[in-house]
């Protein structure tokens, strides 16, 4: 065992949540009169949370007053909607009990709203991830290394112990600023040239992978 604990990322690594976050985005969009986005730009714009998702999917120059109602409508319908498509990626629930009958550590840590981390946690995790940070006041978000700092703290383990997964640049640069290396998942909302354009250098194809890298 080289490593203790494990800090997961969430949407793109653990779980398939593109296509709620989509339908949620469009709903928004259409309650404001404003022009709906495709699948592939929802991809693009996730991984700095739900706010961000919303600011980038607006129009440019929306005016604020009109962003927050968009953001209102999306976490109004997101918070109803989120386990309507969203499941965990093949692979990924053998990878966890694996992991746990073996004796690591782990942790889920999201720029998701913590209320969709913890419903999220309740449904896929339960019994088996050892703690579930989302987006809260007072922890700056992803690539800040606050929420992995509190993670580590929560588990117990140091920073020399762990290792970090995760499917994005944001997961990338989050590793770095906490101090630990990064798995980059090739199965989630990022392809392979991009992770490697942006320093990724330990790569796994698939969750069965990750068990030889930790």
């Amino acid at each position: 065992m080289k490593y203790k604990a494990i800090i997961f990322d969430l949407d793109g690594t653990l779980t398939d949540t593109l296509e709620d976050l989509f339908l949620s985005v469009n709903y928004a969009l259409r309650s404001c009169g404003l022009p709906e986005r495709s699948l592939d730009e929802v991809r693009r714009f996730v991984g700095n949370g739900v706010r961000k998702l919303m600011e980038r999917a607006v129009p440019t120059n929306t005016a604020p007053i009109l962003m927050e109602q968009c953001f209102e409508q999306f976490r109004a319908h997101y918070m109803i909607h989120c386990q309507d498509h969203t499941r965990l990626y093949p692979g990924v629930a053998t990878l966890l009990m694996t992991l746990h009958a073996k004796g690591y550590r782990m942790a889920v840590v999201s720029n998701k709203l913590q209320s969709g981390v913890d419903e999220l946690a309740r449904t896929f995790f339960k019994g088996v991830i050892d703690v579930a940070i989302g987006e809260q006041q007072g922890i700056p978000r992803k690539p800040e290394p606050d929420m992995v700092e509190a993670a580590l703290r929560q588990l117990g383990v140091s920073k020399e112990e762990a290792i970090y997964v995760g499917d994005s640049d944001v997961d990338l640069q989050t590793a770095s600023n906490a101090g630990l290396p990064c798995i980059s998942v090739l199965w989630g909302f990022r392809n392979r040239d991009f992770l490697i354009a942006h320093g990724a250098t330990i790569l796994a194809e698939k969750p069965q992978d990750v068990l030889a890298l930790v």
